[in-house]
């Protein structure tokens, strides 16, 4: 039998992410699904950072490129917010992108301009 990474926390983020959804719907800004996401992860006393910042090492320097995740939960799972037409490839690849800046092993992904909750887990 096949182990879920981090399958509790995963659970409960995947709780929020759907609740937000049931209420708000698809056809808002990525904005407001983040801070009602924001107000829900306090409530649901979940750590997180918001637009948490990565940097890109490169040999002996750092890149000026940065990166910013829209939410890091529990210090290792990576969530991605989108409000989109679809789940574009290209949204995959960036947080591709956050998991080798961060080293974390998951990330997902969430797009919520759909009459039902898109979300892909992303898995380093």
């Amino acid at each position: 039998m096949t182990k879920i990474l981090y399958q509790q926390e995963s659970y409960q983020i995947m709780g929020i992410l759907f609740d937000v959804h049931r209420n708000l719907g698809g056809g808002f800004s990525e904005i407001v699904y983040k801070d009602a996401l924001e107000y829900e992860f306090k409530k649901a006393n979940i750590p997180f950072e918001r637009e948490k910042e990565y940097l890109v090492n490169y040999k002996d320097i750092i890149l000026d490129h940065r990166f910013y995740a829209d939410f890091v939960l529990f210090d290792q799972i990576i969530l991605e917010i989108k409000s989109s037409d679809f789940l574009h490839p290209k949204y995959i690849s960036q947080c591709l992108n956050y998991l080798k800046v961060s080293k974390n092993k998951l990330a997902i992904l969430a797009n919520f301009n759909s009459t039902s909750l898109e979300h892909k887990r992303i898995i380093l």
